[in-house]
């Protein structure tokens, strides 16, 4: 359910559980944790997330949420990791972003996405709390207001939205996606890891 491809410092790691839109289940958050780990240690350059489909991730398994999931400290783990790999991380919004899958895309330097995608994040309607990291980077590219939009009052922004907010960085047709995320990765790509990583740490 997670498809793990390496070549040339580029990493790319994709959601496959479409037929549940790509609802995340432990197990899938334990290997995309492991493979990021993975990355960062045998020197990645560049690291794209993406999934299968029509949705990029529709948050958490329901059954699995209800059974301990949404508050389980393995989402604040690989937004973490994610947050710390010393080389470009790209979010290839294949489709919708909803719920927990918010944080692994918050955590990512770039956030591309297809027209159709639309992102919202349902904590208040269901009664749980976001992860403790996915507010503050939430608020850091969109600011308050706009994050309050999010979690509090449940808004959906579409894709053009979330661009005029800065929460994503270039919307693109699904055909695109991937190749212009490899066109933005190419300069990390010709660079050695520790100028990659030297670049990454000056702007914080």
């Amino acid at each position: 359910m997670i498809g793990v491809h390496a070549e040339a410092g580029l990493w790319t790691l994709t959601l496959n559980r479409p037929e549940k839109a790509n609802s995340l289940t432990r197990d899938m958050l334990e290997r995309l944790d492991t493979a990021v780990e993975r990355a960062g240690a045998q020197g990645a350059r560049a690291l794209l997330l993406t999934g299968t489909g029509k949705v990029f991730s529709a948050g958490a398994d329901l059954d699995e949420a209800r059974a301990g999931l949404a508050t389980d400290p393995v989402w604040e783990r690989l937004s973490a990791r994610i947050a710390a790999l010393p080389c470009l991380t790209i979010a290839c919004l294949n489709g919708t972003l909803a719920g927990g899958a918010m944080g692994m895309a918050l955590a990512c330097d770039l956030r591309l996405a297809v027209p159709s995608t639309k992102v919202f994040y349902p904590v208040m309607k269901l009664g749980f709390l976001p992860q403790p990291s996915d507010p503050k980077r939430l608020v850091a590219l969109v600011g308050p207001s706009r994050a309050k939009l999010i979690l509090m009052a449940g808004v959906k922004a579409s894709a053009e939205e979330a661009l005029a907010w800065g929460l994503i960085d270039r919307i693109l047709p699904p055909e695109d996606l991937l190749a212009e995320a490899a066109l933005l990765a190419a300069d990390s790509l010709g660079a050695s890891s520790h100028h990659v990583a030297a670049i990454k740490g000056l702007i914080g």
